[in-house]
């Protein structure tokens, strides 16, 4: 069976290809992070999918580029509405798919993603320009034309709302799409496909193929007709996309791995701390921005830990459909294994682990406590790699010095948080932290016209604004010379 009914709606499991649903002759399982229920049978894509996907969006390419941006805009922003239309079979269906909280999806993530294809489509429209300027007499005129067929490989955590991060900007800069998104997380794709083609988006603009990366990305990243390469994930499968593009030297935007810092000064609101600190367990800690590392100055370490410890007990594990519930469960065996692996290791070590540390047996299934591990050894494991899961370390500074090197001290620079009761303070911290967002006394708080992206090895590139069209579109200067003129 090719569909599987969720809210009411079909969701169709093959691959969507030129406008057209395309069947593979292999499928793999798919099942629900809840409770393991069997979701359906996934069309399995390789090298033929892959090559007929670029093919499509090659062919529609030139059309969709000759549209210019208003009438892409209309589309897009039709399409929109159609994801606003649709908020409630979006939410169940995610939730169903990934565990993520059902009141999150239903509150803030749906209706994120149609703010996404919003955004950037009137962006194009309105802001997408660079003033004139002159050199000597000359004239710059700077404009930004769609570069081709964007490949887009996206993650199982928040799986439409990261897509659109990125197919808002590519659609409307002109480029046509081939998105591969997670094989863990491929159902909400699939139903946005559906909802591109109600809008009225020509075949082949917009595309979708399913399953693992070693058979059906390292075709696409290493396709000779493809011009962008937009990736979030980790850092390994980024080394292996970059290889795989060298070759065509295919441009690629990365954003990767984090083990941010969150550090909480003497001089700040520590119920604010507590409750900020509370907030790295979200979605189950799979967040990539997630400030993991809890750094607090030693004369306020006890009462925060109390404070924080107070919250942190108060947090509902549960099924995620439930609107009581905070956590849920963790996306699939394989990653709770992960996260599990982790914390058993920082036990063999000695690490103290002061607040969950293992599966929650009450629940069964992918439930994993959440929990603190208490002054890690410094360069430890637990402290320096991404778990991606509910396990916070805390440790504490004396000096600003001591904790900006440890804010500092690993190799991801993707955020930081800052709890501080000093403005002036709060600045010289963020001047000197390594980071693309820093969040002072607030957390997740995103603005899609201002960049967003990683340091050191948490990426390559920012989006966001004209950072993401900068990416997606050739930017291209043309100098006119005040000379040669007949009128």
């Amino acid at each position: 069976m090719s569909f599987i009914e969720v809210a009411g709606a079909k969701i169709d499991t093959r691959h969507y290809i030129g406008g057209q649903r395309v069947a593979s002759s292999q499928t793999y399982t798919n099942t629900s992070p809840i409770d393991g229920t069997f979701l359906g049978e996934i069309s399995r894509g390789g090298e033929v999918e892959a090559n007929e996907a670029v093919a499509a969006a090659k062919r529609a390419f030139p059309a969709w580029s000759a549209l210019g941006p208003a009438k892409r805009g209309e589309l897009l922003l039709r399409l929109a509405e159609l994801v606003e239309e649709n908020i409630e079979t979006l939410a169940q269906l995610e939730t169903m798919d990934n565990g993520s909280l059902l009141r999150s999806h239903r509150r803030g993530v749906m209706p994120r993603v149609a703010l996404n294809i919003r955004f950037f489509a009137e962006w194009a429209i309105n802001e997408l320009k660079h003033e004139s300027f002159e050199t000597r007499g000359h004239t710059n005129n700077i404009s930004w034309d769609p570069s081709g067929v964007a490949v887009l490989i996206t993650p199982w955590n928040a799986p439409l709302m990261l897509a659109t991060w990125k197919i808002g900007p590519a659609l409307a800069s002109g480029d046509t799409v081939v998105l591969k998104p997670a094989e863990w997380t491929p159902l909400s794709a699939s139903f946005f496909a559906d909802l591109t083609k109600q809008a009225g988006i020509p075949d082949g603009v917009f595309n979708v193929v399913q399953g693992f990366g070693r058979e059906v990305g390292a075709v696409l990243t290493a396709h000779p007709d493809i011009a962008r390469i937009s990736f979030t994930g980790s850092v390994p499968t980024a080394k292996v996309i970059a290889h795989a593009a060298a070759d065509n030297l295919t441009p690629c935007s990365f954003e990767l791995g984090g083990k941010s810092p969150l550090l909480v000064f003497a001089d700040a609101d520590l119920d604010l701390a507590a409750e900020l600190a509370v907030e790295q367990y979200d979605n189950a800690g799979q967040v990539c921005l997630s400030g993991t590392r809890i750094l607090v100055h030693e004369d306020v370490a006890d009462a925060f830990a109390e404070k924080f410890r107070e919250r942190a007990l108060k947090l509902k594990q549960g099924d995620p459909r439930d609107p009581e519930t905070d956590i849920g469960p963790q996306i699939h065996q394989v990653h709770f294994d992960r996260i599990k692996g982790f914390v058993d290791r920082a036990k063999a070590e000695g690490q103290e682990i002061v607040m969950g540390g293992e599966p929650n047996d009450e629940l069964g299934g992918l439930f994993f406590k959440p929990t603190l591990v208490k002054n890690p050894t410094p360069g430890s494991e637990i402290v320096t790699a991404e778990v991606f899961g509910p396990v916070l370390c805390m440790q504490t500074f004396k000096t600003d010095t001591e904790a900006l090197e440890m804010a500092n001290g690993t190799e991801f620079g993707l955020a930081a948080v800052v709890v501080s009761g000093d403005r002036d303070h709060a600045k010289r911290i963020t001047d000197e932290l390594v980071a693309g967002t820093i969040w002072v006394n607030c957390f997740f708080v995103r603005d899609l016209r201002a960049p967003f992206g990683g340091s050191k090895k948490s990426g390559v590139g920012r989006e966001g604004g004209n950072w993401s069209f900068d990416f997606y579109a050739d930017v291209k200067n043309t100098v006119v010379s005040p000379n040669g003129w007949k009128e």
